[in-house]
């Protein structure tokens, strides 16, 4: 093995450089198993990856050394090509006069989307700031970005600026951080400071400096999901096509040479794949679940044996304050809520539950065990993350609580959730519905809404398939989406559930008050649909169509009056009671509950119209009413 020590070239010190940034990437802030890979990473490449390449390059230079230049400004030529700055693998530097060969069919379609992201994980789009000097109007400024962690996920954050102290020769040094809490900038009062500490600044000219330092380079974070076969193939294409069509030399010496690009770069390659494959493999481990908590209604509590002795524990909990705030916010109950309405003694009548006397919320509750639940507010909902010190005895309720629950809410990243899911939901969900970023930056979309097209569909894509899985066999996905990215949605639709299974295109239509477009204002969206199997979803007739509320009532009555032929009078009259009678019961269950009656609370309102009756034959044709009989006709409404 050569031992041999040299000085460095510029060519061999511009290809390290480009694969040191490689294994280091942008600096990933934040706690999980991915961004511990990349810490990882960056010293795996210090110790390991570049003392164990630089020994096989000496080894394999020992015959022509002469040729170390040319073989780094070679491997930097291929490599720089798919290195991002964020430390992807992907094609990240294709000028046009670098033909990108790429499959555009495969046996089952003749033609295939081709996006440059397309074999990547999307992971995340962060900006990447980075400690900053600046001078605006004269006045300079430094920006500290210790504090500033970058974020974990896609989330908008705003960035805060705060004054930390005037450096010697008047340079005003502010702390950078994103915002917490609703933690916003106070530009007033650091502008005061800075006047009381002698150093006048203008609220303009402060306003720019911090717009200034906001304009650092933004990036995208992704994980090759095959990063030795793209690479390796992307080498196969560029020896031929970039390489040898510039030889002129082919006597055995070059060939050896060319021999050592390629043995070389396999090596990088391998080195590469090795940590890129891991990462992936952390990226699909399902995730373990942080925190979990359970909202379950009072009557569900009260209906088992000990559950109203443990809501009458949970009123006097200290969180029961907030538990109250919550469901006032929430429209549940009004201000002035005594929560000791919710349970009655026996020797009381179930009042409107606002007791008459009022406590503050979540004031101290007499020592009193109530023996019934106030039926009107049975469906107040308890969370349980407000009372940790009684969430177990709550579940020692019930005895398989994981198939009596009605759903569940998961905070997580969209694609680790999923993930997470798959093995338990695999096959069983009937309707999945996306509202992804519209990436328009200005619909108030609470993530990251300014995507690169490439990076919006990679995002999409892998979502997409991993929510595939989970729907059964009639399952429907509806997706919601503009004019911008629907045709890059479609495609992802296509590719994960097949043209064929492709159900409708619903467009509807929106508020065109605010549009100031100059030529057309756009006046629809859409909602992509498709179908896990659309022919099973076809030969269902109701799979689309929900009967109103009312509906099932209605039809009851008619199919008791059909046999007896009675007079279409007699039939509406009928019809008419029903509705009278429904709409007093609601009043009265309203009453109950304290709310005054509307209308448009009643969930029958859609079905007051249908009032008039007639008699049709099974073709469907009007029958007389005196004719009924004969014709075996029955009443349609």
């Amino acid at each position: 093995m050569s031992t041999t020590t040299h000085t460095a070239g510029q060519k061999e010190r511009r290809f390290l450089d480009a694969l040191r940034d490689l294994f280091v990437g942008a600096k990933v802030d934040g706690q999980s198993g991915y961004i511990n890979l990349m810490r990882i990473k960056a010293g795996y490449f210090e110790h390991a990856v570049h003392p164990a390449l630089m020994r096989d390059i000496d080894d394999a230079l020992t015959a022509f050394p002469l040729f170390r230049e040319e073989l780094f400004d070679k491997l930097h030529a291929f490599f720089s090509r798919y290195f991002s700055k964020s430390g992807s693998i992907c094609f990240a530097y294709t000028p046009q006069h670098m033909s990108v060969y790429e499959r555009v069919y495969t046996d089952e379609q003749d033609v295939v989307l081709f996006w440059k992201t397309h074999m990547l994980y999307y992971v995340k789009t962060d900006r990447l700031f980075r400690d900053l000097s600046v001078e605006v109007d004269g006045r300079k400024f430094f920006f500290d970005c210790t504090a500033l962690t970058h974020k974990k996920a896609n989330e908008k954050r705003e960035l805060v600026f705060a004054l930390d102290k005037v450096e010697g020769e008047g340079t005003i040094r502010l702390v950078v951080s994103y915002s917490e809490r609703g933690k916003i900038t106070k530009t007033d009062d650091i502008l005061k400071a800075l006047k009381k500490a002698g150093h006048s600044v203008k609220e303009a000219t402060f306003d720019k400096a911090t717009r200034v330092f906001a304009r650092q380079s933004e990036v995208d974070f992704f994980i090759n999901k095959d990063a030795r076969g793209f690479l390796s193939e992307q080498l196969d294409l560029w020896m031929f096509q970039y390489l040898f069509k510039d030889e002129t030399q082919w006597n055995e010496k070059r060939i050896q040479q060319l021999q050592t690009i390629k043995s070389i770069a396999q090596k990088v390659i391998a080195f590469i794949a090795q940590f890129e494959d891991e990462l992936v493999r952390v990226w699909n481990k399902p995730k373990f679940v942080r925190g979990t908590h359970y909202i379950i209604t009072l009557d569900r509590i009260a209906a088992r044996e000990g559950g109203t002795a443990l809501i009458a524990d949970f009123l006097k909990h200290e969180g029961m304050k907030v538990q109250i705030t919550e469901w006032q916010e929430l429209g549940i109950v009004a201000e002035g809520f005594d929560a000791r309405s919710i349970l009655n003694d026996e020797s009381k009548k179930a009042g409107k539950g606002v007791a008459k006397e009022k406590t503050s919320p979540g004031a101290s509750l007499p020592a009193f065990l109530p023996s019934s639940l106030n039926p009107a507010w049975r469906s107040l909902p308890f969370d349980t993350l407000h009372f940790k010190s009684l969430e177990l005895r709550l579940l020692a309720l019930f005895d398989d609580l994981d198939n009596q629950l009605d759903g569940r809410l998961i905070k997580s990243e969209n694609y680790q959730a999923l993930n997470t899911l798959k093995d338990k939901f695999k096959g069983r969900v009937k309707c999945c519905y996306i509202d992804p970023p519209y990436n328009t930056g200005s619909d108030g979309f609470v993530y990251n809404d300014t995507f690169r097209h490439s990076s919006w569909i990679s995002m999409m894509q892998d979502r997409i398939s991993a929510a595939v899985p989970l729907l059964a066999n009639k399952g429907v996905m509806y997706a919601s989406i503009d004019d911008k990215e629907r045709r890059h949605l479609e495609f992802a639709l296509d590719q994960a559930f097949g043209r064929d299974n492709r159900v409708e295109e619903i467009i509807w239509v929106q508020n065109t008050t605010k549009n100031q477009s100059p030529t057309y204002s756009t006046n629809h969206e859409y909602v992509e649909v498709y179908a896990r199997d659309l022919k099973a979803v076809s030969a269902d007739a109701r799979i689309f169509r929900e009967p109103k509320p009312g509906y099932a009532e209605v039809m009851e009555l008619i199919e008791k009056l059909n046999p007896q032929y009675p007079a279409i009078a007699d039939v509406e009259a009928a019809i008419a009671e029903l509705f009278e009678t429904h709409k007093m019961e609601f009043k009265d269950e309203l009453e109950e509950m304290g709310v005054e009656y509307d209308k448009n609370l009643d969930l029958w309102k859609g079905l007051y119209n249908y009032g008039n009756a007639e008699y049709r034959d099974a073709d469907g044709k009007l029958i007389a009413e005196k004719d009924a009989a004969k014709k075996a006709a029955a009443l349609w409404i």
